[in-house]
């Protein structure tokens, strides 16, 4: 049986660095759309950022080939650069000094985009992308519960 191919969008925001944060997340599959979001009262940006992903690639109930839209280069770059593979090889480390951030959450996403075929595609923040809009606006909605 053929993969369900599935269009993700997911963004994070944080009022602080740290401070109240939330993240927004839009699953579009076969003409069905579904959002998702999520925030936490003392966060970051880029744990809101990993956790859009994270939420976006559980929500799936099975392997999916799946494009996946954000505006984080965080997150883009740390996988498609191999960074966050490289970090758990080296014991979460980003060198022999510095300690790689959020090895919790970047645990969890290398386990989903094992199970899932996952593409990470870079799209322009605050722009002409009606769903990254959408899911920034849920995630500054999910922020503003916290404040």
């Amino acid at each position: 049986m053929d993969k369900k191919k599935v269009e993700v969008y997911t963004d994070g925001a944080c009022s602080g660095n740290p401070g109240p944060g939330g993240y927004g997340v839009i699953l579009r599959w076969n003409g069905h759309e579904k959002e998702i979001s999520g925030g936490e009262a003392n966060t970051t940006n880029n744990r809101m950022e990993l956790m859009g992903v994270i939420s976006a690639l559980e929500a799936l109930k099975e392997s999916c080939i799946v494009d996946l839209y954000t505006d984080s280069k965080y997150v883009v770059d740390a996988v498609n650069l191999g960074w966050a593979k490289r970090w758990k090889a080296a014991g979460w480390k980003k060198n022999k000094t510095e300690a790689a951030k959020n090895p919790d959450l970047w645990e969890r996403v290398l386990n989903l985009i094992a199970y899932h075929e996952v593409r990470f595609i870079w799209v322009k923040g605050h722009a002409q992308n009606a769903f990254n809009n959408r899911c920034d606006a849920l995630a500054v909605a999910q922020s503003k519960k916290y404040r």
